[in-house]
């Protein structure tokens, strides 16, 4: 097994990933998760040791995506480098779809990935500019 720099695998996780996001699917979010996980951003840190725990730090997220009638998540990749035999630092510029059909800007995050026999998996969320 090898760190995942398969741009088709990585699409496919982040589409996943998106999809769980604007639906509110916590279990699905949760399962993109390693145990324990971390999310930094500039202000903040948090980290998570079981599935509830990341379920529970995105249960706000679905009401807002609703609220801004975002309807669908699509990771654009903008840079993919492997950090060791099992890690992956993907770099994303996240793009929202509105329910009218409009292209909604969103937020840059990357995201350390682990490699796993089920595919990848985040280890840690950084916020960036």
């Amino acid at each position: 097994m090898n760190a995942s720099t398969d741009l088709d695998a990585l699409t496919d996780f982040f589409d996943r990933y998106g999809a769980a996001l604007t639906s509110g699917d916590l279990p699905a979010i949760a399962s993109c998760y390693a145990l324990p996980g971390l999310v930094v951003a500039d202000t903040y840190s948090f980290s998570f040791n079981s599935p509830a725990a990341v379920a529970l730090s995105f249960v706000g997220a679905a009401p807002d995506y609703q609220d801004r009638e975002l309807v669908a998540a699509h990771a654009r990749i903008e840079d993919v480098r492997p950090m060791s035999a099992l890690l992956t630092m993907v770099a994303v510029e996240w793009e929202f779809l509105d329910s009218r059909g409009h292209a909604v800007p969103g937020e840059r995050y990357s995201y350390l990935l682990r490699t796993t026999g089920e595919g990848p998996v985040i280890c840690t969320v950084v916020r960036t500019a």
